[in-house]
């Protein structure tokens, strides 16, 4: 450090630095052993990131990226957007359902990226922008399972009428790709998912990785 900089930014940085490397997020007590400070600079520290959404807190009381890190370029969720598309079109296409990429922010997902099927009579209805729990839908729930697994074959989750009657869903987690916690998935008025969904979304969901790093 030189007189010209500032030590309280510079441990900031840091944590968002420590965050984006880590697939699966840090404790306080991580953080404190990494930054070399105690524990009460590392809450201050992550209090004040929160505020900004650059760090969030996931259930189990870990810290994470926020998107709020999306947020300061503007040009960074179109991009988002922009590498995820080609994968998201052919799956709607393929599967004849709406295909969508979504993003942890808190506790709940966000759809920031959505297609849907240009040849089918009908489809559901789902926005970029539309919001739920992470612990209700494919989409979030996918996401949680990959929080837990320990290997890096992604397998993938389905839901039916979680988030909207005569509604399934199937969703496979983005692994690989630091600082961003997501999945990709496919939503289709059915009683069942039929069975090649499943892997399809899995290959959609390794091309939208790929296309991200």
């Amino acid at each position: 450090m030189t007189a010209e900089t500032s030590q309280t930014l510079d441990r900031g940085l840091r944590v968002l630095k420590l965050l984006a490397d880590t697939d699966h997020g840090l404790t306080v007590t991580e953080l404190s052993n990494k930054l070399g400070v105690n524990r009460t600079v590392v809450y201050r520290l992550l209090a004040t990131l929160e505020q900004h959404a650059l760090v969030r807190r996931d259930l189990g009381g870990r810290a994470r990226v926020g998107l709020g890190v999306l947020r300061l370029g503007r040009q960074v969720h179109p991009l988002v957007r922009e590498a995820a598309l080609p994968a998201l079109r052919s799956l709607a296409e393929d599967i004849g359902a709406t295909a969508h990429l979504t993003l942890v922010d808190g506790a709940d997902a966000l759809a920031v990226a959505v297609v849907e099927p240009t040849w089918t009579d009908y489809h559901v209805a789902y926005r970029a922008g539309f919001r739920h729990p992470l612990d209700r839908g494919a989409a979030g729930r996918a996401i949680l399972a990959a929080r837990h697994q320990s290997t890096d074959e992604p397998g993938y989750t389905l839901t039916h009428g979680e988030l909207e009657a005569g509604a399934s869903g199937a969703a496979a987690p983005l692994l690989g790709v630091t600082g961003v916690e997501g999945s990709v998935g496919v939503v289709m008025l059915a009683d069942a998912v039929p069975e090649r969904v499943g892997p399809r979304v899995v290959d959609a969901a390794r091309e939208v990785a790929e296309a991200l790093r």
